[in-house]
Order: structure tokens, then C-alpha cells, then sequence
């Protein structure tokens, strides 16, 4: 990712998927890529989010079957508009490693399937009590009606879809074994 000239600035949704990161840090993600609004990194063995990137327009990260377990205040700090947040598969043991979330005040969509903190006896009322702005919890609302087109598996909202079926123009994907640090 980004190198000699690249056009990182026009890039407004980054798919890094099963690619491989240095050891458990982001590589090669910088805040050239301004106009990010989809960040996903899906299973590339992350233990922490410290090296992300300011991003400003960052609306949705995903983060799911990575081995992050705290540190989130970095997201308050680098993402201040995100929307949806996917932590799915990490290492989340607690609700007050959750409490730096407070800080996204437009945070409306958190997903924490397969982490520890689910299987925590009051689960849902005490995260929506922590984070007021939150409208979906693991795809449904604190009356437990699931979310509009909401499938634990897909995107949300289509944005991801629209640029897999090749409609989108600013996109950047990478799977597979490619590093971080990928040259363009």
C-alpha cells in the first residue's frame, strides 16, 4: 500500500483481507488516504491498533478474527466520524475496554460476535448503557429488532457491494498473502 506515486488521496474504500501484517502492525496504512470511508482488515493478525492512521472520513472498519484486546482510545482520536465498527473474532474480554467508544459520538453500529465479552451476564443492556449512541449491537437494537438488511455475514449498508460488482472507481484491493507494503 501507497508508494511512489501513488494516488492514495482518491482512494475512498481499502479492503487489506487476510493479507499478512508486521508483526501484528499496520504497514504501509498512512493518512495519505484522506478520503477513506471503508477500511477493512479482516484476519491479518492484528494485536493493536496503535499505528492507525489519522483518517477523518473513515465511516466503517472493519477488524473482525484479529487479536486486538484494548486500545481502543486510538479510534476517538484518528477515526472521530466513524459509523460501524466490526471487532468480531478479537480478543475483548470486558465492557470497559469498550469505554473509549463513548468518545465516537457518531458510533451507531458495534458488532462483537466471538468475543469473549458476549458470553458476560447482561451483555447488551450494559454495552448500550455505556454507549448511548448506539443503535445496532451484533446486528440488532436494545429491543432486539434486527437491523435493516443486516446479515452478520455482509455489508450493511452496500458500499462494499457496489465496488465488488465493479461499480465503484476508487478502490483498492488486496487479498490474499500480499504484505501490507505492497508497491503500487
Amino acid at each position: 500500500v501507497g508508494g511512489r506515486g501513488c494516488l492514495c488521496w482518491q482512494v475512498k474504500e481499502l479492503v487489506l483481507d487476510n493479507c499478512r501484517s508486521d508483526d501484528g502492525k499496520i504497514v504501509g496504512l498512512s493518512s495519505d488516504f484522506e478520503n477513506l470511508e471503508f477500511l477493512s482488515m479482516i484476519n491479518v493478525n492484528l494485536l493493536s491498533i496503535s499505528n492507525l492512521p489519522k483518517l477523518n472520513k473513515l465511516r466503517k472498519l472493519e477488524l473482525s478474527d484479529n487479536r486486538i484486546s484494548g486500545g481502543l482510545e486510538v479510534l476517538a482520536e484518528r477515526t472521530p466520524n466513524l459509523t460501524h465498527l466490526n471487532l468480531s473474532g478479537n480478543k475483548i474480554k470486558d465492557i470497559n475496554t469498550l469505554e473509549p467508544l463513548k468518545k465516537l459520538p457518531n458510533l451507531h453500529s458495534l458488532d462483537l460476535f466471538n468475543c469473549e465479552v458476549t458470553m458476560l451476564i447482561n451483555y447488551r443492556e450494559s454495552v448500550f448503557t455505556l454507549l448511548p449512541q448506539l443503535t445496532y449491537l451484533d446486528g440488532f437494537d436494545a429491543d432486539e429488532q434486527e437491523a435493516p438488511d443486516s446479515d452478520p455475514e455482509a455489508d450493511g449498508d452496500g458500499l462494499e457491494d457496489e465496488y465488488e460488482n465493479g461499480e465503484g472507481k476508487d478502490f483498492l484491493l488486496f487479498r490474499g498473502n500480499s504484505p501490507f507494503s505492497h508497491s503500487l
